[in-house]
């Protein structure tokens, strides 16, 4: 199974980087006489209410989807990194702020406090990548926290800090090997939520905008025809899909690996 979900992910990566190259239909082009038509030879996923080649708009669609999931969870690991790993090395009135800062985030429901966001700014891919971020660090941050705390209380450690080495060559030297596979299995999880995120915003409207398009504003415009035209919304509800089971079944290949690795 994980050896699948690469394979899938990968697939759709060169799906929406690579197979634009040579598939070379404009994402954009208006045919009025090719309105709502179904899969065919002519038109591999059928064709939207505008007369549009959905295959091409899912490429086009795709690298935005993927470059704000994965920006997200970059973003958001890192503030969750850097944050988790201070909390536990400075400890003290930083903890405590630290505490506080992520409860305060986690009282608001996630989605609620996306749309507040996007409802102040215009939605584009690099507004959508901090918003996400600022809704997605705290889970990560959490973590970190409480394993590096687990890691500042080894012996080691300890005697490192007695020896006054440099904190920063302990976080880079001791702290990040142990921490890259909570990082790691973190990461995965933030890029499927994220897609997901943006999808949401997208289908409700608030998320990327035209001439842009996501998979989610793709599937927003098929909501009308799902009745008459159901490949208009199928074949990018099966992309997200694809993409973010695949990175459910890494996240727990990957953990399931490491967990046994402890054992042993």
């Amino acid at each position: 199974m994980p050896l699948l979900s690469i394979a899938a992910l990968a697939a759709v990566i060169v799906f929406s980087f690579i197979a634009p190259l040579f598939y070379t239909l404009d994402p954009l082009f208006l045919d009025s006489h090719a309105i709502l038509l179904p899969p065919s030879m002519a038109h591999w996923f059928g064709t939207d209410r505008l007369g549009r080649d959905l295959l091409a708009r899912l490429m086009e669609g795709g690298q935005i989807s993927l470059v704000i999931g994965f920006g997200s969870a970059l973003v958001s690991t890192l503030i969750g990194l850097i944050y988790g790993v201070s909390a536990a090395l400075m400890r003290g009135g930083f903890d405590k702020l630290f505490i506080i800062v992520v409860d305060l985030f986690l009282t608001f429901p996630t989605l609620f406090l996306l749309l507040t966001l996007v409802s102040y700014v215009n939605a584009s891919v690099w507004i959508l990548i901090v918003i996400i971020s600022i809704t997605g660090w705290m889970g990560t941050a959490r973590l970190i926290r409480s394993e590096s705390f687990a890691i500042a209380s080894k012996p080691f450690i300890r005697i490192l800090r007695i020896g006054n080495v440099h904190p920063i060559k302990i976080i880079f030297k001791y702290y990040a090997p142990l921490l890259a596979p909570v990082v790691l299995v973190n990461f995965t999880f933030g890029v499927g939520g994220a897609i997901l995120a943006e999808s949401g915003l997208s289908f409700l409207g608030l998320g990327i905008v035209a001439p842009q398009m996501s998979w989610g504003s793709i599937l927003s415009g098929g909501k009308e025809v799902i009745d008459i035209a159901w490949w208009v919304s199928f074949f990018p509800g099966l992309l997200i899909f694809i993409v973010t089971f695949s990175l459910m079944n890494i996240s727990n290949a990957l953990q399931a690996h490491w967990n046994q690795k402890e054992i042993r």
